[in-house]
């Protein structure tokens, strides 16, 4: 068990490692503003755009990278903001613990599958494996 309970300007002081967590998030927020600007962007002016035209703005190592940056960024972002929402409101210790390892999973696949096609794109490739799709 644990000592008194530690105040500071009468507020309790948390013991934990939020503190770290919080200013993580924060990082990646401001992070994702301009990426999420210039993935708008990019995304309205490439609307009205053909096949060939897509592909030879993703064959463009920078475009590529910051898409890239960009989707790792806001996978990372919103992996923090549901452990911070599971947190919250699942009162069971072990179904919380459970919820947030199948989440972060949840996310690294994501994330990691979005990087593999933005590569595939970016080297010429098709965008799905062959007998996949249409």
């Amino acid at each position: 068990m644990s000592g008194a309970a530690k105040f500071k300007n009468n507020v309790k002081v948390s013991e934990r490692h939020g503190a770290g967590e919080w200013l993580i998030e924060r990082v990646l927020l401001v992070a994702l503003l301009p990426l999420g600007l210039w993935a708008a962007s990019t995304g309205f002016t490439l609307a009205g755009a053909g096949y060939d035209a897509v592909l030879a703005w993703f064959a463009n190592p920078l475009n590529a990278g910051m898409l890239a940056i960009t989707v790792v960024v806001f996978f990372g972002y919103v992996s923090l903001a549901w452990k911070v929402i599971l947190e919250d409101y699942v009162p069971s210790a072990g179904t919380r613990g459970l919820l947030v390892t199948l989440l972060n999973v949840v996310f690294l696949v994501l994330a990691a599958a979005s990087v593999f096609f933005i590569v595939r794109l970016a080297l010429g490739s098709a965008p799905l494996p062959a007998g996949f799709g249409a």
